[in-house]
């Protein structure tokens, strides 16, 4: 079949490993200090490992691939156990952390309601045990700058994962799809800017319910450039 899979350029790798390390599929290893695709049907064609890469040497290529096979790479995740998936860049290590409690009246800032790391769309785990059973909110990068409330009106209660539909080049709902048809989802929320081009980051999501087969509750909140909610 014709297909999304990752390209390597081994001129460009310097065999750091992280890419390897950042494949929670185990599709990519190091051999003979480059890095390399080492089972094509454990890629997923998502590009978790991309962001990792400090040079650049990994792409997306359309070309004729195996189908990728979840039940493989579930069972090679089994039987290796949860190694494979403790290394990789600290920087985008999945970690869950306890909410802080709301701040007094006395408070000089408000606490963080983020409970999870990380939060970028491009470097969050597809599958993860803080999105079972979570309500998800999908958030533009500019929101939670653009609104004062964010923390409290929209992320407290939610696992986030954000990005910018002008910005980022991976395919935003195709990753989407995946999170919400790997894990328990109970409900969606987007929080996107005014502006025209964040109109994206809206469609990437209800394309993604409309692609994972579940009947996901999606409401949409939208930010005015002067941080108001429309």
């Amino acid at each position: 079949m014709i297909r999304k899979i990752i390209k390597i350029d081994e001129e460009k790798c310097n065999g750091c490993g992280l890419c390897a390390d950042a494949c929670h599929e185990g599709a990519i290893g190091m051999v003979d200090g480059k890095a390399r695709l080492l089972r094509e049907d454990y890629c997923d064609g998502l590009g978790d490992c991309l962001p990792a890469c400090p040079t650049g040497a990994i792409s997306f290529e359309e070309r004729e691939a195996p189908a990728y096979d979840h039940a493989a790479v579930l069972a090679a995740k089994a039987k290796a156990g949860n190694a494979a998936q403790q290394g990789g860049c600290p920087g985008s290590r999945s970690r869950t952390f306890g909410q802080a409690p709301a701040p007094g009246p006395s408070a000089k800032s408000a606490p963080s309601a983020l409970t999870h790391w990380p939060v970028q769309l491009r470097l969050v785990p597809v599958r993860a045990p803080y999105f079972d059973g979570a309500d998800i909110l999908v958030a533009a990068d500019c929101a939670a700058y653009a609104h004062g409330g964010f923390h409290s009106e929209f992320l407290r209660g939610r696992r986030v994962v954000i990005g910018c539909p002008k910005l980022d080049p991976d395919d935003q709902a195709e990753k989407l799809a995946e999170i919400f048809r790997q894990n328990d989802i109970k409900s969606v929320t987007v929080v996107r800017m005014e502006v025209p081009c964040c109109g994206g980051i809206e469609r990437a999501a209800k394309t993604a319910l409309a692609a994972c087969g579940k009947d996901i509750p999606l409401s949409v909140a939208t930010i005015s450039v002067d941080g108001r909610v429309l």
